[in-house]
């Protein structure tokens, strides 16, 4: 009896704490912004009237759009996977071993050094921790494709890295939170974890589905990537139309540049560290774009669901503006190859004559 009644107090204890650092930061939070809100866009906010709360109808709707569009996410990201494929990479690792060094340790540390160097706030950090410790996501896949660059590597380590954020997301988000001391205890790793395990299932649908019915792969990934789409619009116009002026936190400036640089630091790191492990130009450009594209979905989904609405608020659509910002910067990198590649094509003609 004993035993479980202070179990029990120390439950409440430690849900007593969350529930205080959530109402402390989120004060501070509502201070710093309805302060940016009045100095750039002249908004009469204050203190008082600021609020990041939405209906319940609102709030639950978006709860179930935001794990649809997971679900459909993970489904499309188990129609890309090939089980002969991972194991012919597994037999010279090389390539996925680097693209996992980058993944899991560039860019979580990347997501830490931007959180410290423009001093975000507790909640603010916490949901650039959680982009930077994503697995990579299918938008890579599609950037690796555009780019010339080894397209079965890209899936491997898409697959790979899917499989390794079990573990090495909540422990990642663990160690990386340490430094903010308000943040330990508040951060929901069980249900993070719970969320992560979660996406098992329809992964396992889509590999069933790759394996059993190939033809329907191509199809249930093209409706996928179109409906997340169509799912994502709708979300961010039913938050808009809730919170009002007071979405536009995401136009605050630190998070704006936190949103901007960590997908540009990781395509550059990955394809230095790539040259030094002496892989291939297609390799390198794969590993590039896989380390700078998160696995957005599943970000959003665990501010959204593992969080309480008190300390995230309308913060969980900030991976929706990295994702913005992986798809531009993606894109330039595409560019900047197909320029270099028609300069050097060029060159070589020249010589021949």
């Amino acid at each position: 009896m004993s035993c479980s009644s202070s179990r029990s107090r120390a439950k409440q204890v430690s849900r007593r704490q969350q529930s205080c650092f959530s109402m402390n930061d989120s004060a501070a939070l509502i201070s710093d912004l309805h302060l940016w809100l009045n100095q750039r866009f002249q908004f009469n906010a204050t203190a008082a009237n600021a609020t990041f709360a939405m209906r319940p109808l609102a709030d639950k709707t978006i709860s179930v759009i935001v794990i649809v569009i997971l679900f459909i996410a993970m489904v499309a990201v188990g129609c890309i996977m090939d089980v002969t494929k991972i194991k012919s990479f597994l037999v010279k690792p090389k390539g996925v071993a680097v693209a996992v060094l980058c993944q899991f340790g560039v860019m979580p540390l990347t997501a830490f050094c931007l959180a410290k160097a423009f001093q975000l706030r507790d909640s603010l950090a916490v949901v650039v921790l959680i982009c930077g410790c994503c697995p990579g996501g299918a938008l890579s896949n599609v950037l690796t494709l555009a780019a010339g660059g080894d397209i079965n590597l890209s899936l491997v380590m898409t697959s790979a890295s899917t499989v390794l954020s079990l573990g090495f997301m909540p422990l990642l988000l663990f160690i990386y939170c340490q430094a903010f001391p308000s943040l330990q205890g508040a951060v929901p790793y069980g249900r993070i974890a719970l969320n992560l395990i979660m996406i098992l299932v329809p992964c396992s649908i889509g590999i069933f589905i790759n394996r059993c019915r190939p033809q329907y792969s191509r199809t249930i990934k093209r409706v996928g990537y179109s409906t997340m789409a169509l799912s994502l619009v709708v979300v961010g116009a039913i938050v808009v139309y809730q919170l009002g002026a007071y979405a536009l936190i995401l136009l605050f400036p630190p998070l704006v540049a936190s949103a901007a640089l960590l997908p540009v630091i990781g395509f550059v790191l990955g394809y230095v560290l790539t040259s030094c492990c002496s892989l291939t130009h297609a390799e390198r450009r794969t590993v590039a774009l896989e380390t700078g594209c998160q696995q957005c979905q599943l970000a959003m989904t665990i501010m959204k669901t593992a969080f309480p609405p008190a300390m995230i608020g309308p913060l969980f659509l900030f991976p929706m503006l990295v994702w913005f910002f992986q798809l531009t910067g993606g894109c330039v990198m595409i560019m900047a190859f197909r320029c270099h590649q028609m300069f050097t094509r060029k060159r070589k003609g020249k010589n021949k004559i």
